[in-house]
């Protein structure tokens, strides 16, 4: 297997390059200043660098940075953190997918993952708040839904997925974590994660998938 990880330097990308590489992959690991998601010619200069790869998986999400973390109400709403986040969240993984899907298989399976979250389901958001990090991520679960639909004409045996690694013990969650709840560390929530991608199916392409293997209602 031909491996791409985007976002190598953090907790859960790092683990999924490493758990690919004892499984004998080959993988190439990216990360910022050599691939910036706010920059679409490094996105497009590391894809005409990678050849042919199997699997890509976007390892990356924006939830806290400095002072700045999730709005709590409406009045916390701030447009350029708001647009940073959608920046990170979403228009970010969609042009990564622009430039890497063209460099995938044609034919045969191959994966494209996106980290998503299970706050980014509006039809499991219950309890408000969060507005750039789950309107983000929902933008980006949308995003994957309709490459999916497009990708099919490329490679009808290629799959377009978003999942949710679940509360993984990183520096994103770490301000956010509650007892009692699942934490998982970045090894575990890799394995878990290539778990689910090794099951996935074509007809799978376009939904959102917990660590679990469950299907999450967008």
């Amino acid at each position: 297997m031909n491996a791409v990880i985007i976002g190598a330097s953090g907790g859960i990308g790092a683990a999924l390059a490493d758990a690919l590489a004892e499984e004998d992959a080959t993988v190439r690991r990216f990360s910022r200043p050599e691939l910036d998601l706010t920059d679409e010619a490094s996105i497009a200069a590391a894809a005409a660098s990678v050849g042919t790869p199997d699997l890509v998986v976007v390892a990356t999400g924006l939830l806290h940075d400095g002072e700045r973390g999730p709005e709590k109400a409406l009045r916390d709403l701030d447009p350029a953190w708001l647009a940073e986040q959608y920046a990170i969240n979403a228009i970010g993984p969609a042009l990564v997918a622009k430039h890497f899907l063209p460099v995938m298989p044609r034919s045969g399976r191959s994966v494209f993952a996106v980290l998503s979250a299970r706050v980014g389901s509006i039809s499991d958001n219950r309890l408000g708040g969060w507005y750039g990090y789950r309107a983000s991520k929902a933008a980006l679960n949308q995003f994957v839904r309709t490459l999916a639909v497009e990708d099919k004409r490329r490679n009808d045996r290629g799959i377009v997925v978003a999942l949710h690694p679940g509360t993984v013990d990183t520096r994103l969650s770490q301000p956010f974590q509650q007892s009692g709840r699942d934490i998982f560390t970045p090894g575990r929530a890799a394995v878990q994660l290539l778990d689910v991608l090794d099951g996935l199916k074509p007809q799978d392409s376009g939904k959102f998938f917990a660590w679990d293997g469950t299907e999450i209602a967008p």
